[in-house]
């Protein structure tokens, strides 16, 4: 499981980093988020670049979200019973419970 969680990790941050470039490409049209950094007007892909661009980003966004509810569903699917797990379990076994420190009464006393 831990090779699949490690593929699936690479592959949703190639995705996002390309996803996040290719966003910053795209033309500023009806005021969207690609003016913001003040890019000119120019047509790097020609002229059917934004139809390319919306097809590229509507798939990488589509990868975005598969990837991330693929992480979401590994991550849950795998062991909870690991280091925490058996740190937790000592720690209750080892712990004093309330009553044996209430009896001792150190944390009680009241010297005023």
């Amino acid at each position: 499981m831990g090779i699949v969680r490690t593929v699936l990790l690479v592959a949703f941050v190639i995705v996002c980093v390309l996803l996040v470039l290719l966003v910053l490409i795209q033309r500023e049209d009806s005021n969207g988020m690609g003016g913001v950094f003040g890019g000119g007007q120019s047509a790097a892909f020609g002229s059917h670049s934004a139809s390319v661009l919306t097809k590229t980003t509507g798939v990488l966004t589509a990868l975005f979200f598969v990837f991330a509810f693929s992480i979401a569903l590994v991550s849950k699917a795998t062991d909870r019973t690991g280091d925490l797990g058996k740190t937790a379990a000592e720690v209750q076994e080892t712990a004093p419970s309330v009553g044996d420190a209430a009896s001792s009464g150190s944390w009680l006393d009241d010297t005023e």
